[in-house]
Parts: structure tokens; sequence; C-alpha cells
């Protein structure tokens, strides 16, 4: 919630920015949660 109060009123001028770079972040933890996951499977 705090990230987000900070990036909203930061990228105001850009919202577009702000929401692709949210979106990232979040495909990035998502993959990193899939990889741990698999490399407990594996091992």
């Amino acid at each position: 919630m705090e990230f987000r109060r900070k990036f909203g009123r930061k990228k105001e001028a850009k919202p577009t920015k702000g929401l692709l770079f949210i979106a990232l972040l979040g495909l990035a933890i998502l993959l990193w949660f899939k990889m741990e996951a698999i490399l407990e499977a594996l091992f």
C-alpha cells in the first residue's frame, strides 16, 4: 500500500508507466515464487 501511494504521487503525469512498472514487478515476484517451487520439486 505504501509503495502504491508513493508511485501514485510521483507518476501522476504518466499513470500508464506506473501501472506497467507495477505489472512487471508483480510478474517478477510471481516468477520468483514459481522458480522456488520448481527448485523444491526438482531437488
